[in-house]
This record gives structure tokens, sequence and C-alpha cells, in this order.
């Protein structure tokens, strides 16, 4: 059995969602706040040295970290194009593009702004780091808005994509802003609300909708 090391709300919801997607079978491994107690980042680390989530052990003990990579794994383990368009789909490039556009330049935007100490050691430069990250974050933001579709971001085809946006609109800069100024990103995540295969995730991970 697959085995998820997660925290409700964190990054890991990336994945928990698409396993819940698929119908894979899966055991979810509670992990403690690594940036509140260093047991648990300790814990962790044991799996991951980065200490970070998601982080994914296959059946067979092999570990998997980089949400995108297990985004594309979990399309090749289920043989499934529901959620990455195959090779000679139109919108393969496309999908490509961008998922990695998301975990190589978006996602690392919390990862630094999140705890601004692990990267920021003169504590009265942290607020100046976290808030000019978070800036470029926005900034991101607007370019991932300008190239999204309707009524999913890749237009008609539904895919992991739209399941990135529905768990990052809920992390900074907040829904209210995404509503605002990131119109489209936040249409695609308000439609995936009351998906029915998604909606046990979002009631663990945000108490909720997505």
């Amino acid at each position: 059995m697959l085995t998820l090391y997660a925290r409700d709300g964190w990054g890991s919801t990336l994945v928990e969602a698409q396993l819940d997607w698929y119908g894979l079978p899966y055991q979810r491994q509670e992990v403690g706040d690594i940036f509140e107690s260093t047991a648990a980042r300790a814990a962790l680390s044991q799996v991951n040295p980065l200490a970070q989530v998601p982080t994914l052990v296959l059946p067979g003990g092999e570990v998997m970290t980089e949400s995108a990579a297990i985004t594309l794994h979990l399309a090749d383990l289920t043989g499934s194009k529901e959620l990455v368009p195959a090779p000679q789909e139109d919108r393969r490039a496309a999908f490509l593009r961008w998922l990695v556009f998301l975990v190589a330049n978006v996602y690392p935007t919390f990862t630094y702004a999140d705890d601004p100490a692990r990267f920021v050691k003169v504590a009265g430069a942290q607020a100046a780091f976290r808030s000019a990250v978070d800036e470029y974050a926005r900034g991101l933001w607007r370019i991932v808005d300008a190239a999204a579709g309707e009524p999913w971001f890749l237009g008609s085809r539904f895919s992991a994509i739209d399941i990135y946006l529905a768990v990052m609109t809920r992390w900074r800069p907040g829904q209210d802003w995404f509503r605002t100024n990131a119109t489209r990103v936040h249409a695609i995540a308000h439609a995936l609300a009351e998906e029915p295969r998604l909606r046990a995730c979002w009631q663990r991970n945000f108490g909720g909708h997505a």
C-alpha cells in the first residue's frame, strides 16, 4: 500500500487529492508541524532528508518526493489520462510547462517565506524578506492567471493543474486576493469545491470546500 506523509492543508494535499481522485488505496502518516517541532522535523527527515511534504512511500519501500514527479508517476501507475494528458494529446506540452511552472516558481515562494529564519539569519531582515517574496509570488500568480483557460486551466481539458490551483489558492495571498486579482484561477478553484471525488479530501485538509 502507498503511504503518504501528510499534514492537513499543507503541500501533501496536492498528492492526497490525486490519490482520492484515482481511488488508490493509501495510508496517511500524520506529520507534525515541522516549523515548530524539531522532533517532527527529525522524524520526517528519516524518510525525506529535506523534511518536506508531500513524501510518498511506494509499496516496495521506495520513497518519492516532489509533487510533479508524483503526479506523473500516479498517472503511469493507474494508466489513466484523467489528470495527465497523454504524450500524443495536443495539451500535453502546455500541461508539462505549467505543472513545472507551479512547482518550480510558485511553490518555492511558500518554502522561502513560510519560515524566513531558515534562509535569512538576521532577525531584523526577515519580515522584509517575506514581504518581498510574497510580492514576487503575486506577480507569478498574475502570469498563471493570464495563461488560464476556461472552465479549466487547459480549457475544456481537466487536469492535475486544476487540483494544484484548488489547493494552492488556499495559501497566501488568500482566496480574497485571488477572487479580485486572479479571477480565472479563482474560478477554477471554486469549480472544484463540490467535486464528489474530492469532497472528503477538502474536508480533511481544509474543513470544507477547496
